[in-house]
């Protein structure tokens, strides 16, 4: 039995991730394209489709809507996702802990996956980092390091701030109180009793992340390089691919690895 082809909402379609996901998703035989939208107006077809902005028209016969955006549009999406009951796979960074709970909160109406970044071996790197300062405990001091494109005006990234709840749920403590300090471009930064963060923004480079523990007597380090953005394109299909059939919650990238 041919099994049936998902259809996909992509929102931000003019954006860098937008025209990724509409690449990756063109050839993918599981899904097919059922509408775009984008904040603005746009007069120009991509693939036969005419971008929308996000109204009821542009997700009502969709099955999943994958958002990588800004969180207001986020906001947008999820109001309409959950008047229609769709799915919703965010990419979207940047939130607020008020709006961490405002979208936990859609999630008892709809099924969400949510991600600080879709590739598969970023969310092995988060679950590394829970392990290992789990067994560390609080002797090591802890801080993460990243570098991206001279384009990405937010800092931390939204990888990295993921990283560091990976080392909060290891220790059993709230992120948003163990937040250090927020570096940009500095060549060396200390840790600390909290989690510090440096940001490096040049080149074109796609993504590097490295969480370090220290003892004062050694250094561990964890570490991940991404080499090309559709890594995250086919992170966020694959999420899509999973969420279709899933009641409404919130889930992660590692309940679709099916980490324990």
């Amino acid at each position: 039995m041919k099994s049936k082809t998902i259809r996909l909402t992509i929102t931000g379609c003019l954006g860098r991730m937008g025209q990724q996901l509409i690449k990756a998703a063109n050839v993918n035989k599981n899904f097919s394209i059922y509408s775009l939208t984008e904040y603005k107006k746009i007069n120009k077809k991509i693939l036969g489709i005419l971008p929308q902005q996000n109204t009821e028209d542009a997700f009502k016969k969709t099955d999943v809507i994958i958002d990588f955006t800004v969180p207001k549009c986020t906001f947008e999406v999820l109001k309409i996702a959950t008047k229609l009951k769709k799915k919703v796979v965010i990419g979207t960074t940047g939130f607020t802990e008020k709006e961490e709970k405002i979208i936990k909160n859609y999630s008892k109406k709809i099924s969400i996956l949510k991600a600080g970044n879709m590739s598969l071996g970023i969310n092995l790197l988060m679950y590394l980092t829970e392990i290992a300062s789990k067994s560390l405990g609080n002797k090591y001091l802890s801080k993460i390091y990243e570098v991206h494109h001279k384009h990405k005006k937010d800092y931390p990234s939204g990888t990295a701030l993921m990283l560091g709840k990976g080392i909060a749920l290891g220790k059993n403590k709230n992120f948003y109180d163990i937040i250090g300090k927020k570096y940009l471009n500095r060549e060396k930064f200390p840790y600390g009793k909290k989690i510090n963060f440096n940001s490096l923004r040049k080149g074109e480079i796609i993504g590097e992340h490295e969480v370090l523990f220290s003892s004062g007597k050694e250094i561990i380090k964890l570490n991940h390089e991404a080499f090309d953005r559709s890594l995250y394109s086919e992170g966020a299909l694959s999420a899509a691919n999973w969420i279709v059939n899933k009641k409404p919650g919130l889930y992660s990238m590692r309940d679709l690895m099916n980490f324990e």
